[in-house]
């Protein structure tokens, strides 16, 4: 696994810094000139090309200028702008509240063929029940601290959205840790419905469900943080002040390698079943 889920956004951020650095080696200026060609103290300068602060549109302008430039600005503008988007505050992104959050999701899921899913602590979304969806977006509404609680509309905008397992061209693998049946995020009888409802939903031959077991005799990998992979393409990791995009082919496979990893270390059809109920039966 990559030595942390924010790599490929700081990635993202130091190419455009590296850009901004060459610019201004190419034009044969030193740091203090161009510092003060932009009306600025040289420290920012420093700061912008060592990727400790993200550019704003308007540094990038004057930094193309004063290295005569000027033509370069509006591609490193977008770059930039792109890096940011690689890591997303969950603050900022619900903002308009879950359930628009929720919504934001369907053309990415439409558009994926292959899901692998990874959790350690909660059922995915793609398998939950509204009750047990509703449990997990109060407290995070709680958390987030939203002026409107909208987590009941978000349950059901997530349920619907999980309609997809159900529609043709798509596949979904689904690993997650024993403790995962355990954690009571919701009222008992939520829960129970939501353990039944795994039993239902890691039956369709679409659907492949894993279960890796508390007394699994020594791991190959330790429990990593909650990810999902959208074909080849995208990994998205969940943090708790953040959802990090990875993007770069190096790391997306080391995504695929742990995942595959995980995979292995976990009981399928009967055995998993017997977790299932095992957990239901704590329950009563």
């Amino acid at each position: 696994m990559a030595s942390s889920p924010y790599s490929s956004a700081q990635a993202a951020r130091d190419r455009v810094s590296r850009r901004l650095r060459d610019l201004r080696a190419d034009a044969g200026i030193s740091g203090t000139e161009l510092a003060v060609g932009c009306g600025w103290t040289h420290s920012k300068t420093s700061r912008l090309e060592n990727g400790r602060t993200a550019p704003t549109p308007e540094d990038i302008r004057r930094w193309c200028q004063a290295c005569g430039a000027a033509d370069e600005a509006e591609d490193l503008i977008a770059q930039s702008r792109d890096a940011e988007s690689a890591y997303v505050e969950w603050r900022r992104s619900t903002r308009a509240g879950l359930r628009r959050l929720q919504d934001s999701y369907v053309s990415l899921y439409q558009s994926t063929q292959a899901f692998r899913i990874y959790s350690p602590t909660l059922i995915p979304g793609l398998l939950q029940t509204e009750g047990y969806a509703s449990g997990i977006l109060r407290i995070s509404a709680a958390f987030q601290d939203l002026p409107v609680d909208d987590s009941a509309e978000a349950a059901r905008a997530r349920v619907d959205r999980s309609q997809i397992i159900h529609q043709p061209g798509h596949t979904f693998a689904f690993v997650v840790e024993e403790a995962v049946l355990r954690y009571q995020v919701c009222d008992t009888d939520a829960m129970a419905a939501q353990l039944g409802y795994l039993l239902t939903a890691g039956a369709l031959p679409q659907v492949s469900l894993g279960i890796i077991p508390m007394a699994v005799p020594q791991r190959g990998q330790w429990p990593r943080e909650t990810f999902h992979m959208y074909d080849d393409d995208l990994v998205s990791v969940e943090l708790v002040s953040a959802r990090v995009k990875v993007t770069q082919p190096s790391e997306i496979q080391m995504y695929a390698r742990a995942f595959e990893e995980l995979r292995s270390m976990a009981v399928y059809g009967a055995e998993a079943r017997g977790l299932v109920l095992t957990a239901i039966d704590a329950l009563r």
